[in-house]
């Protein structure tokens, strides 16, 4: 059972599933950014959700927008291009320019004001304010992008190349569902893993402090949360089947590559955590990627570990331009898209996440106290200032594996062999082979300070890897290293 049976048949029938696409920040903000830059975080600067945390910043404006793969997609490859839907959270910050700012690289704009809304909202068309309020055959934010998208196609010039984003805000909170899905999905419920609703022991504090078990309303609210969350998504499924029937009748689908895929993944009830992300088990950094297009044959699914970063020089490739004149931190996917033989692939890459907090406090949650934030629903905290945090991520013929550390006072380590536990319930940092811990460590390093094609040399366990460990602080082990919140 999915929401999603269109998009299954149309993009992933008919084209590829990555089976091991994830983002390198769990959250809308800073996944979205390095969606756009092919940038990890580290060298975007976007990293959380708030204008201090550089999203949709003046300084994001002046310094990464012009270099974004739509502006070189527009400017240096004559395509025109179409964006629709929800940009960055802080888009339209009155202190950043307002709906005026039209970020370069866009030849039509409709992007939503701040976050993700379906009802009463105000889109900045090409720069001017267009208010909606909550009329469903009007307004709902879902069906206008669709009918905007199909307006594009339908007036677009015949005479460029096209490249589209359309960015639904669903299936994110508050989950409106369109009318005529409001009693889809009765009988589903979020999945009961073996992760969910149970004590996260060995893991940093903040898993350690969720209450387990859950309450009854926590499981009931992230119930209905993720019901809500599949009919939101009926929509989208329309959306998309809209799309491809349009480029169908246009004579278009056969020369025209489809993506879809999402900004970051969802827990609701793992490890007593009723419903978030920001964390980097799994569930919140894997992502679904579905690609269709010339040369993609139908029904294929890859293993190879993809990210977010890869979708950038991807399109760019795609398009023809010279990848080596970027900044970007991502590979193209163009070879594993055709079905190359013998392609170097990656065997590893950065999670890396600053923590928000918020320094007040609330008489009925006694968790909020200073550096703690996103507590609900029953006071559960689901981010603090840190939750600060870089991981590798490793897959290869031998290893399945995530090692991470934390900016705290412990110098917190999680190491997960997912092989053996892929819900992630055991943390085997304490017991894992030193030698391992220390090439893992040193990686880290490594990836927290690459830049471009630094962020792609062979990982821990690809045979090309050289491993110095004169370069570690060997008199104090693997947790000598803090590394500090500016680094991230």
């Amino acid at each position: 059972q999915t929401p999603l049976k269109k998009t299954n048949a149309l993009i992933a029938q008919m084209g590829i599933t990555f089976l091991n696409a994830y983002v390198p920040s769990a959250l809308c903000c800073p996944s979205r950014a390095s969606i756009l830059t092919g940038k990890y975080p580290h060298n975007h600067h976007v990293v959380n959700n708030t204008l201090e945390g550089n999203c949709s910043s003046k300084l994001w404006q002046k310094i990464q927008e012009p270099y974004t793969f739509p502006a070189l997609l527009k400017t240096m490859c004559g395509y025109q291009t179409f964006f629709a839907g929800k940009y960055l959270n802080e888009y339209g910050a009155e202190d950043a320019g307002g709906v005026g700012h039209v970020p370069p690289g866009w030849s039509f704009w409709y992007a939503l004001e701040k976050n993700s809304k379906y009802y009463n909202y105000t889109l900045s068309v090409n720069g001017k304010a267009r208010r909606h309020g909550e009329n469903y055959s009007v307004d709902y934010l879902t069906d206008v992008l669709a009918n905007m998208s199909l307006d594009f196609l339908e007036y677009k010039s015949n005479f460029e190349p096209f490249f589209m984003m359309i960015s639904t805000p669903a299936p994110h909170s508050p989950w409106t569902a369109a009318p005529q899905y409001t009693k889809s999905f009765q009988n589903v419920s979020a999945p009961r893993n073996s992760n969910f609703n149970i004590h996260g022991k060995n893991k940093h504090w903040l898993i350690r402090q969720a209450k387990t078990p859950m309450t009854n309303s926590s499981i009931q609210f992230l119930d209905d949360a993720y019901r809500k969350r599949w009919q939101t998504l009926l929509s989208v499924d329309d959306l998309v089947e809209k799309l491809v029937k349009k480029l169908e009748l246009n004579g278009e689908l056969d020369n025209t590559y489809i993506f879809y895929t999402s900004d970051n993944g969802y827990h609701t009830g793992q490890f007593s955590l009723p419903i978030d992300k920001r964390q980097l088990y799994e569930f919140d950094i894997k992502v679904p990627l579905l690609v269709r297009g010339p040369g993609i044959k139908p029904n294929q699914t890859n293993k190879m570990l993809v990210a977010n970063i890869d979708l950038g020089p991807t399109i760019l490739d795609i398009a023809g331009y010279d990848l080596n004149k970027t900044q970007m931190d991502g590979m193209s996917l163009l070879p594993l898209l055709r079905g190359d033989k013998n392609v170097t692939w990656r065997s590893d890459f950065l999670v890396e996440y600053q923590g928000e907090g918020y320094n007040g406090s609330d008489p009925t949650c006694p968790g909020l106290g200073p550096g703690v934030t996103h507590c609900f629903p029953d006071c559960v905290c689901e981010d603090s200032y840190n939750n600060t945090y870089a991981c590798v991520r490793t897959l290869s013929t031998s290893w399945d594996l995530q090692y991470c550390e934390f900016d705290d006072r412990e110098v917190f380590v999680e190491v997960y062999n997912l092989t053996a536990d892929p819900h992630q319930i055991n943390n085997i940092a304490k017991t894992i082979d030193q030698e391992i811990l220390e090439k893992m460590n040193y990686r880290l390093m490594m990836l927290q300070s690459c830049s471009g094609a630094t962020c792609r040399t062979p990982g821990v366990f690809d045979p090309g890897y050289r491993f110095d460990p004169r370069l570690m602080f060997s008199n104090h082990g693997v947790r000598a290293r803090r590394f500090s919140a500016q680094s991230l």
